[in-house]
């Protein structure tokens, strides 16, 4: 999906993607879901179109990895990734809690990236980095066993059956999550769709790489004290729906061929 100009709502010269129009298209790729809700007002246009340059990973050429040592300027002892950061309350708040590590996140719906370069200039967070677009673009320039922890909380469960094939915890992605993932590296996934919780761990315990950390129920129906409220899960839980929050760690060894999973 290429970038879209000033008259759908974005503000003068935002552009979406560091690759050239129509690439993903090539690839085979399709990204659902919104792009735009509401009209963004005249401080959230600012915001992008000032200070989001300045925030927004700049991704190399396809085929090229990125160099997570030289984005944040000053050394951090660790790099984390939220795939969907809806309004970026949550990856706010651990990069608040967490100054030595560095944050990447993805957002394709610009509204929400909006929010989250306004929580940013709130907090004055220096460790934040933000992919506007397709979080696929960043997990292929990722280089190997370099993520140590990977957030993907209340992604769209896509309830009907013929659209089960986008969700994102699925048989395309988990293999693309576990090669980025260093060895002990923590997946952490919420969810407050029953189908699609049943669902991610099928897929899950599909690949070996991956180990759910649960020992007992509380250990998913709970939210560990170290994972920030998300406005998702607020909703869920007023609407009478029990989020399930789960922890998994990647396994020590090389990534699992497709050949070797038949």
């Amino acid at each position: 999906m290429g970038a879209a100009g000033p008259g759908q709502g974005y503000p003068v010269g935002f552009r979406l993607s560091g690759h050239p129009p129509g690439a993903e298209a090539k690839r085979g790729r399709i990204l659902y879901g919104r792009r735009l809700g509401r009209p963004l007002r005249p401080a959230q246009r600012r915001r992008l179109s000032e200070q989001l340059p300045q925030l927004q990973l700049a991704l190399p050429e396809t085929g090229a990895q990125l160099e997570l040592a030289g984005l944040f300027g000053a050394p951090k002892r660790a790099f984390w990734l939220e795939v969907g950061f809806g309004a970026g309350e949550h990856l706010a708040a651990q990069a608040a809690a967490r100054p030595d590590i560095g944050f990447i996140g993805c957002e394709p719906f610009i509204n929400g990236v909006a929010q989250l370069v306004a929580l940013i200039e709130e907090k004055r967070l220096d460790n934040v980095r933000i992919h506007p677009d397709d979080a696929r673009q960043v997990l292929d320039a990722l280089p190997d066993a370099s993520i140590d922890r990977l957030f993907v909380l209340f992604p769209d469960p896509w309830p009907k059956a013929r659209h089960h094939r986008r969700r994102f915890i699925g048989p395309e992605n988990l293999p693309a999550l576990a090669r980025v993932m260093a060895d002990g590296a923590e997946l952490r996934t919420a969810t407050d769709d029953v189908g699609y919780l049943r669902w991610m761990l099928r897929q899950l315990a599909a690949r070996p790489e991956f180990e759910w950390l649960a020992r007992r129920p509380t250990d998913w129906r709970e939210r560990p004290p170290d994972w920030p409220e998300t406005r998702y899960e607020a909703k869920a839980l007023a609407a009478g729906r029990r989020p399930a929050f789960m922890r998994f760690r990647r396994r020590s060894g090389r990534l699992v061929t497709p050949a070797e999973m038949t």
